[in-house]
């Protein structure tokens, strides 16, 4: 467990804390496959420790995975109240969005505490903005406030390929096919964890029909094998007393 979260449960009793704990691991087990039981052990957790920031998080992320986005904005508040942290409000900016509030959702991506994030939350907080601003209609804005930040992101960070990947597909949209391409390609070569699908949008590009030669042998094999089949009923058909 992250050394702040157990900072953060050093405020509850040893058995408590120890109870709590086993709860947001759970949670982080099983958002990504069960998010119906992450949600169980995040409530668990936040009636336990309802003022400990992580046990709030993590119902607010369950929440956010599942698409409750009035309950997840209102745990990152509550999060961000008792930390003093703003590092959720690139989520919080999304919930606004999902929720259709989008002057609310501008208005909260331009506050003095976006200035203080960290370069990776400015990153999620600029791909939200863009996404915003599509919705909005405004294509061309969409990929202008991406332009500074993929020009001087290192490559290398974790947050690169996603960042290439919303520019190039905001630059796709704007109706620039090229630049696409070439945000598209960097996105790929960023892409080591293969966390987007860069490679087959830049083929989608340079049109190239993916075939499946592995499937088509099973076809032609399961052809084989019916026309064999088919082949032996007939031969025991004739062969039947009474035929």
């Amino acid at each position: 467990m992250d050394r702040s979260v157990k900072n953060q449960l050093r405020t509850l009793s040893k058995e408590n804390a120890e109870g709590v704990a086993q709860h947001l691991v759970m949670v982080a087990e099983l958002l990504d496959v069960e998010p119906e039981a992450a949600l169980a052990h995040a409530e668990t957790a936040v009636r336990r420790a309802g003022r400990v920031p992580a046990a709030r998080e993590a119902l607010g992320l369950v929440a956010y995975r599942l698409g409750d986005w009035a309950r997840a904005l209102g745990e990152f508040r509550t999060v961000r109240r008792l930390s003093g942290s703003s590092h959720l409000l690139p989520l919080m900016v999304d919930c606004e969005r999902a929720l259709g509030r989008h002057d609310k959702a501008l208005e909260l991506a331009q506050s003095e505490e976006a200035n203080n994030l960290a370069i990776d939350d400015r990153v999620e907080l600029a791909i939200v903005v863009s996404g915003v601003r599509r919705d909005l209609g405004q294509l061309d804005a969409a990929a202008a406030g991406l332009n500074d930040l993929v020009r001087r992101i290192n490559p290398n960070r974790p947050s690169a390929a996603r960042l290439f990947y919303a520019y190039a597909d905001a630059k796709l949209a704007a109706g620039d096919p090229e630049a696409a391409r070439d945000w598209f390609a960097r996105a790929a070569d960023a892409d080591h964890e293969l966390t987007t699908d860069a490679a087959e949008r830049l083929e989608e590009l340079d049109g190239v029909d993916v075939t499946d030669l592995l499937g088509d042998d099973e076809d032609e094999h399961d052809d084989e094998q019916h026309d064999e089949q088919r082949g032996d009923s007939q031969d025991g058909a004739e062969s039947a007393p009474g035929r």
